[in-house]
């Protein structure tokens, strides 16, 4: 079953939303962040727990605690339930829309009377938005992106999320009687950014008692159909899960016909018919005689296809036939090969863990070397300070005996303020030794003023690495408007790394940028902006957003050797 941890961490989220509305104090809605990030990045699962067991968590104090735990117990949070009251419903409908915060979606339910995103898309279609204060054209605009964001991921959940459904399935069939070999496919094995269905296959020969497991999965909340190789079945977030049960001796057919993208699948059925051969989920056949040339593995099929074997990450019709044809596919980067992980948070701002555990959760990865990279000053609500973060450094510096297999390394996330600035000199920026600068305000700045903000931060010598590029949450919030094409050129030309952000929330860069740099020479970071020692297995997401962006570790400097990335940490 999915952990209660998550549903708390949304609870208190809307908490902290509502909060945001309603209080005047701005630190108070920050706890409640505070407390959902720690519990959603908490190892154990809080089911079940009592009251002293969940203030163990850190970042939860008496109040929140109490409150999680009469979720625990009733399924709701009486506090919240009567701060939903105060609030129209319309408003929170509003709220839904990435880029659009509590306070404007207040403005336009109050002074317009607009009550849901459909109702303000007209409105703004009608020019009735733009006579209020704060609703420029800009604005407007983002509004606009982010309820065609809402449209377009309908129905959608993150590769984290889907992941997650897919392994609870899997760990309970895989003790069924008859149960053979068992795997997810669909785009949840090419690793794409939203899963809107999950797919399963099970090799056996007795389909039966399988499908009657996976109906009655606990965590199935409406069964669609159940047949005798097929079924399928709601789960929590709507996802759908369908499992068909397939016989042995077709399973690298079918593996390859329930993975790849439909292009892809095209392109070699394509392939197939040109040299007179059929191919289809039970194999590649001969299109004449019928007779069957390779089914039982991946390998094999694509092997009779004139084809080495194709990553899963690949196979979306993106240049990979011909790369294959022409003995050219990448050296795809595996987790295997990250040796350490350059951007990581602690309880001195806003993780929950302190440093030493941290510290102690990389080393247990066997990671080669850890950055420490802690939000500076011009972020106000973390409460950093100068003297704050050098006596983290001497921290640090005492702690690294503790760890001789690892190097430690003091950095810290600056923000990119609107014109570009960071927040200390480049005297005192030259003691770290690493950086990440990132985006964290101005969101809707022009796509001049924007581009020239992240320019200036690419160009200074003390800036390793840009986190978070685009600035997006999947489903969350609409990417800044940027020139890409001049950050990557200015990236590669400085040789500033920019990062693929692992959290499945983020996966910023995407995909289809990380091509697009890669072909400026651009270096990049896998980093997962860890804020619990939890985190840190979010890595996997981020290398497979890698290896769907074509990278190899060559490209990707926490995968180089220490002594090489110490060489390139060095100013510009």
């Amino acid at each position: 079953m999915p952990r209660a941890n998550e549903a708390i961490e949304q609870a208190l989220l809307e908490f902290a939303d509502l909060l945001s509305i309603l209080s005047e104090d701005p630190f108070k809605p920050r706890a409640y962040e505070k407390a959902a990030r720690a519990v959603g990045g908490y190892p154990e699962d809080l089911t079940g727990k009592d009251l002293k067991e969940i203030l163990e968590v850190p970042g939860v104090g008496k109040s929140i605690g109490d409150k999680i735990h009469e979720f625990l117990t009733s399924g709701t949070i009486t506090e919240l339930e009567a701060l939903r009251a105060q609030i129209p419903g319309g408003v929170r409908d509003l709220m839904t829309v990435p880029g659009l915060g509590p306070k404007k979606a207040f403005a336009l339910h109050g002074e317009l009377g607009i009550g849901s995103v459909d109702d303000l898309a007209i409105a703004i279609g009608e020019g009735r938005v733009a006579g209020l204060k704060g609703f420029g054209p800009k604005t407007q605009e983002n509004i606009l992106r982010g309820i065609t964001q809402i449209a377009s991921a309908a129905g959608r959940v993150t590769l984290g999320v889907a992941m997650d459904a897919a392994k609870d399935v899997i760990a309970r069939l895989r003790d069924l009687p008859g149960v053979g070999k068992i795997a997810y496919a669909g785009s949840l094995r090419r690793m794409c950014e939203t899963i809107g269905d999950v797919d399963i296959l099970v090799a056996s020969r007795h389909a039966a008692p399988i499908m009657d497991g996976f109906v009655t999965h606990p965590a199935v909340t409406r069964v669609l159909g159940h047949g005798d190789t097929k079924s399928s079945v709601l789960v929590e977030h709507g996802l759908q899960v369908d499992l068909r049960v397939i016989p042995a001796q077709v399973w690298g057919a079918a593996m390859i016909y329930f993975t790849g993208s439909k292009a892809h699948n095209v392109r070699i059925r394509e392939m197939a018919v040109r040299v007179g051969l059929k191919l289809n989920e039970y194999g590649l056949f001969d299109a004449k005689t019928g007779e069957l040339l390779a089914a039982k593995t991946e390998e094999a099929v694509y092997a009779k296809l004139g084809l080495p074997f194709i990553e899963p990450t690949l196979r979306e019709d993106r240049g990979e036939v011909e790369a294959a044809l022409a003995g050219a596919l990448p050296d795809l980067i595996q987790e295997r090969d990250i040796r350490g992980d350059l951007h990581t948070h602690t309880d001195l701002t806003d993780g929950v863990a302190s440093l030493e555990e941290m510290l102690d959760a990389a080393a247990a990865r066997g990671y080669a070397y850890l950055a420490v990279t802690d939000h500076a000053p011009d972020l106000a609500m973390q409460r950093m300070t100068t003297e704050k973060i050098l006596d983290q450094r001497e921290r640090l510096r005492a702690l690294q005996p503790r760890h001789p297999a690892m190097k430690l390394l003091h950095g810290a996330e600056l923000n990119i303020g609107p014109e570009g600035e960071l927040d200390w000199p480049d005297e005192f920026l030259a003691g770290f030794d690493l950086t990440v600068a990132s985006v964290h305000s101005h969101f809707t700045q022009s796509r001049e003023e924007m581009t020239r903000r992240v320019l200036r931060a690419i160009e200074n010598p003390h800036v390793h690495i840009i986190g978070h590029l685009t600035t997006r949450k999947v489903g969350g919030r609409p990417p800044v408007d940027l020139d890409l094409e001049a950050v990557f050129e200015a990236a590669g030309r400085t040789g500033t790394a920019l990062e693929v952000n692992a959290h499945p929330d983020r996966l910023d860069l995407k995909d289809e940028h990380i091509l697009w740099a890669k072909r400026h020479g651009v270096r990049f970071a896998i980093d997962t902006d860890a804020h619990a020692t939890t985190h840190l297995d979010l890595m996997r997401f981020g290398v497979a957003t890698a290896q769907r962006g074509w990278l190899t570790k060559a490209d990707v400097i926490n995968a180089w050797p220490w002594s090489k990335l110490e060489r390139s940490l060095k100013p510009r």
